[in-house]
């Protein structure tokens, strides 16, 4: 009875867990539309072409590589094991049916990859329109074989930072990762907004700012929604189980409390737009969705729901000020993605403490401090090299024709183009 207990459970946490990567992996989609909808239509297709490469990439390089630094402290992975039901059955019979996670392994791998290519997805928005195809996508491997890796075997890895300190015994938590996913996806597109420079036009030289609209805002609604819906993959995986009735418990909650705070943070962006500019900033009302589901992603379980709320209103506020902050700094962030998964990450982690006592201020500001720090050098250090060796940026005149024909040969929309 026991052992057909455990079969049944055994099923049910790894449909689960596949699932909800599946969900992740449907964010990708997410990602490309918001991207695509928010960027020029010359150069729509350039932002589709590397969304889908590093999506491939970052499944790759984590097969390869990234795996086995996060959580077997090697350096390569020749694949995942694959074991039998006999084989699975017995290593549990001797622990009595019990463990952390009653799972495969081949699905936590396929959970955790989709997470390294969100966190690449990230630095896509930020760095569109005029970067260098190839050399974005030579950073992709470098991001999710080795920068995300290292972060992440800090973080829910478990190993020392450099054999210095251990994140965890110092009072660091990130559930589903504000800070290891998405504050570290917006430290690698600092790292190389900084290097690359704004475009051409936004900035005028005594000190005006000039909005570049994006050409598609109902694709960008469409990539806002989709995201939405992948987040409670994103963080309801998390729970890791479903086959008991606490942990089935804890999945609801996570469901209620991401859903309520990215309704809490589109309101408030909603209303903060409308105070500042007098009218319903529909790009602001999207950031604030997104700023709410980061908020809430590094402690969803905990909260409740109107806490949850709350949170996500307080990142919804503070995703539009910080857009405002960073385009007066001449910080070119086309999709806002730095605000959203960088500033409002940092937000995300500093409110665990106050729901989670398992936290502390201290441990989260550590552990951001080394998250941002680690993956920002590393990564200003690779777009530096590349910068140096093949450069990283489009000429003027490719920038101005847009990266469309001059990176792809060919352009989303030709029939609109004029001749």
């Amino acid at each position: 009875m026991e052992n057909q207990i455990f079969q049944l459970q055994y099923a049910i946490d790894t449909f689960y867990f596949l699932v909800c990567g599946a969900l992740v992996m449907w964010m990708a989609a997410g990602f490309a539309m918001l991207e695509a909808g928010l960027v020029r239509s010359k150069n729509t297709t350039e932002i589709l072409t590397k969304n889908v490469a590093l999506f491939a990439i970052a499944c790759t390089m984590y097969l390869v590589s990234g795996y086995a630094i996060m959580y077997d402290g090697g350096w390569l992975l020749s694949g995942i094991e694959a074991f039998s039901m006999d084989e699975v059955l017995a290593a549990s019979a001797e622990n009595g049916f019990e463990g952390d996670s009653v799972y495969s392994g081949a699905s936590d791998f396929f959970f955790q990859v989709v997470f390294v290519a969100t966190a690449m997805s990230i630095v896509s928005g930020a760095v569109a329109e005029r970067m260098r195809l190839w050399s974005f996508l030579v950073f992709a491997v470098v991001m999710t074989g080795f920068i995300y890796p290292m972060e992440g075997s800090w973080t829910w890895g478990g190993a020392e930072v450099f054999g210095l300190y251990n994140l965890g015994d110092l009072g660091f938590s990130d559930f589903a990762g504000s800070g290891i996913v998405h504050m570290a996806g917006a430290a690698a597109a600092l790292a190389g907004v900084l290097l690359l420079g704004a475009r051409k036009g936004k900035y005028g030289p005594n000190g005006e700012i000039y909005a570049i609209p994006g050409a598609n805002l109902p694709l960008a609604t469409l990539g806002t929604f989709i995201l939405w819906m992948g987040w409670f993959g994103f963080n309801g995986g998390s729970v890791l189980k479903l086959g008991d009735a606490a942990n089935a418990h804890s999945v609801a909650m996570v469901f209620l409390n991401t859903n309520a705070a990215a309704a809490g943070g589109a309101v408030a962006a909603l209303i903060t737009g409308r105070i500042l500019f007098g009218k319903a900033d529909l790009t602001m009302l999207l950031n604030g969705a997104l700023a709410g589901l980061v908020a809430i992603t590094a402690e969803p379980s905990t909260p409740t729901a109107l806490q949850a709320t709350l949170f996500g209103a307080l990142g919804g506020i503070l995703v539009v000020f910080s857009i405002l902050t960073l385009d007066k700094l001449k910080i070119d962030d086309p999709v806002g993605a730095i605000s959203v998964h960088g500033v409002v990450g940092l937000l995300g982690l500093l409110l665990v403490p106050v729901t989670n006592d398992g936290s502390s201020f201290s441990g989260q500001l550590i552990g951001a401090a080394t998250i941002f720090v680690w993956v920002f050098a590393a990564s200003f250090a690779v777009w530096y090299a590349l910068k140096l060796i093949t450069g990283i940026r489009v000429t003027e005149e490719e920038e101005q024709q847009g990266v469309d024909l001059a990176e792809c040969g060919m352009e989303a929309y030709p029939e609109f183009m004029s001749k």
